[in-house]
């Protein structure tokens, strides 16, 4: 797990980089087309690969949480694209909840998936996902707008 915890740190970046950029006043189309970039790069295929390799291992309270809040960020994310954004609550209301995500994860769930699911299962995963992300993650979204005075 181990790829996707590092997967959570460039998500964690994502959610700073959205609330710097509203923080700065950033134009919002702006700050939606980066989360339509990190989603259709990274976030969408890292969710499916958690539920498909970890989470429908089983069946109880913290993997359907998981699997709830996947639904819910990309219902989110959804409707971001299909209705006009009134204003940056949106995005704060994302960013917020992504963050939360992520730390109920790697706080909660994923050591609880430690115990639960067998060394051999882990194992294989591992060997996995470090065959399928032997290069990790590299964002290379062209408007830095985070870094504007």
């Amino acid at each position: 797990m181990i790829f996707l915890s590092h997967d959570h740190h460039s998500g964690l970046l994502f959610c700073w980089k959205i609330k710097e950029g509203l923080k700065r006043g950033v134009d919002a189309l702006r700050i939606k087309s980066y989360i339509n970039f990190f989603w259709e790069n990274h976030l969408s295929e890292h969710f499916q690969e958690e539920e498909v390799l970890l989470f429908n291992r089983l069946t109880d309270p913290l993997t359907r949480q998981a699997k709830q809040e996947h639904a819910m960020l990309t219902k989110r994310v959804k409707r971001m694209n299909h209705y006009e954004v009134e204003n940056n609550e949106d995005f704060v209301i994302f960013a917020e909840l992504m963050t939360k995500h992520i730390r109920f994860e790697e706080r909660v769930l994923f050591p609880h998936l430690e115990k639960e699911l067998p060394i051999s299962t882990l194992e294989t995963v591992g060997a996995y996902l470090e065959q399928q992300h032997h290069t990790p993650f590299k964002e290379d979204y062209p408007d830095k707008f985070w870094e504007e005075q």
